[in-house]
């Protein structure tokens, strides 16, 4: 498997919007996203009932995990939802996660705008309360303005809680009605918000920050439960099948997100289950016991031969101790069980790009490009597709690669300038000569603009004699700075 936390495609911000009970403004922070195959699809499996019971379509909401211990989940603009690992680690079920997912994907339905609507919401009543100040100081009560004046922040707070109760109660009440049609249980997520219930009588600082953006109360869980439990899906419990998966993520987040020693203590040899040995297996590995962590994936692959994330973490395994060669076998079998996971493919290019064999370069093209093709936006594609064409000596496809993933990463003035600097090495009838043209387009630029800019640098560029021709034509020279490839 690719590493949890080391191929982040992207990084957000904004994520995680937390109400200040003073000041009632949103906070937001930073946060490094994690990509799995194995975990973004068993959650994916799980939501799209869910999400189309509510109206939404599956292919259409993007759910992040967030490398994050704290107990977090949010929804965003865009239909986007984020899960922090540390709530998929407090869950105790997996109806317990499904409910948060399906709470959230609630705040996408109804188009919740938290922040804004929070800070709206208390404006109001914060304006209301100074003007009330200030009227009264004009009538010649000036301790009663000076009073109301002081108390406008508190009944600006108590305006955007109203608020914010009022909507986590209708993403609740739309997140249970989903659950229902698609055949699942509410109680979960009654239960998730019962173990936290504690969470109320805190100080502010002493929430988690879930429950500072979602605030909880007794009134809250109580009107929830009571359609939950009315629902005939009611009583259904997870699947064994559903309870393995479960299992099997905490021990692979566990094992990815805590320390080597951590995880193995957590799951100890006299533990023989699957998650179990998954956990030791890549504890090892990070341990640097590659030759036991290699050993123990072995055995589980004599269990699961057709288990493609199993030989992804081989492959990966070996690739991390520096044997790119080695590691290529592994992760094309992973790519032969599952061919519709970009991040496989990434990995089998990474590591046919890490032999410096010429003859794999072709190779790893092809997959980078069947990878980019599903997932256009992953920045690691891009970059290692840049790479690949500028060890190619495809300096024109090189720099667009590298326009691309700063596209991506919404950098528009990189991905322009890398865009201008490919045009000229790419022939003008091509579909990458399109695609540049189509990223400087997309930037603001007009067609007269890139006119202008052509003319600007034919003057700039010094002429030089083609000896080969019958005549005297002049031909500027081509720039041959090597491609430079986005970060990430």
């Amino acid at each position: 498997m690719n590493r949890l936390v080391r191929h982040s495609s992207r990084l957000i911000a904004g994520l995680a919007a937390a109400l200040t009970l003073v000041g009632a403004a949103g906070q937001a922070s930073a946060q490094s996203l994690i990509r799995d195959t194995e975990v973004e699809g068993i959650i994916h499996e799980w939501s799209a009932p869910v999400l189309t019971a509510m109206g939404l379509n599956p292919d259409e909401v993007e759910i992040l995990l967030v490398n994050d211990p704290s107990l977090n989940a949010f929804a965003l603009r865009g239909r986007i939802m984020g899960l922090n690992t540390g709530l998929i680690e407090q869950t105790e079920t997996p109806n317990e996660l499904l409910g948060v997912i399906a709470h959230e994907a609630g705040h996408i339905k109804n188009r919740h705008l938290l922040r804004d609507g929070a800070q709206n919401a208390g404006m109001q009543p914060f304006l209301m309360t100074m003007a009330l100040g200030a009227l009264a100081a004009l009538a010649g009560e000036p301790g009663a303005g000076a009073m109301l004046m002081a108390n406008s922040q508190y009944f600006g707070t108590l305006g955007a809680l109203r608020y914010m109760q009022g909507q986590e109660g209708e993403a609740d009440i739309t997140g249970a009605r989903a659950l229902e049609a698609a055949g699942e249980s509410g109680k979960g997520l009654v239960d998730f918000f019962e173990n936290f219930r504690a969470q109320e009588v805190f100080s502010d600082e002493r929430r988690y920050p879930y429950f500072r953006s979602h605030p909880l109360s007794g009134q809250r869980i109580e009107a929830l439960r009571r359609p939950v439990e009315a629902a005939s899906h009611y009583a259904k419990t997870d699947s064994p099948e559903r309870l393995a998966q479960h299992a099997l993520m905490l021990a692979k987040i566990h094992a990815f997100m805590d320390a080597p020693t951590t995880t193995l203590r957590a799951y100890p040899e006299s533990d023989t289950g699957f998650p179990a040995r998954y956990a030791r297996a890549i504890a090892w590995y990070r341990d640097g016991q590659t030759e036991r962590a290699v050993t123990a994936v072995d055995a589980l692959l004599s269990e699961q031969p057709d288990n493609p994330y199993l030989w992804e973490l081989r492959g990966q395994i070996l690739f991390e101790e520096g044997r790119p060669g080695d590691a290529i076998e592994s992760h094309q079998k992973a790519v032969t069980l599952k061919p519709d996971a970009p991040l496989l493919r990434i990995n089998l290019a990474h590591a046919l790009i890490e032999t410096n064999d010429a003859a794999n370069l072709d190779r790893a093209v092809d997959e980078l490009k069947r990878a980019v093709a599903r997932e256009e936006d992953n920045t690691l594609a891009w970059r290692l597709l840049s790479q690949a064409y500028a060890s190619q000596g495809k300096e024109g496809e090189a720099r667009l690669a590298s326009a691309e993933g700063y596209f991506a990463m919404g950098d528009k003035e990189q991905a322009t300038q890398f865009a201008l600097r490919a045009r000229p090495l790419l022939d003008r009838s091509s579909l990458e000569w399109r695609r540049a043209m189509d990223i400087v387009l997309a930037s603001g630029a007009t067609t007269q603009d890139i006119e202008d800019l052509d003319a600007r640098q034919a003057r700039r560029r010094p002429a030089v004699v083609d000896p080969s021709a019958a005549n005297t034509t002049l031909t500027p020279a081509q720039p041959s700075s090597p491609a430079t490839p986005p970060s990430t």
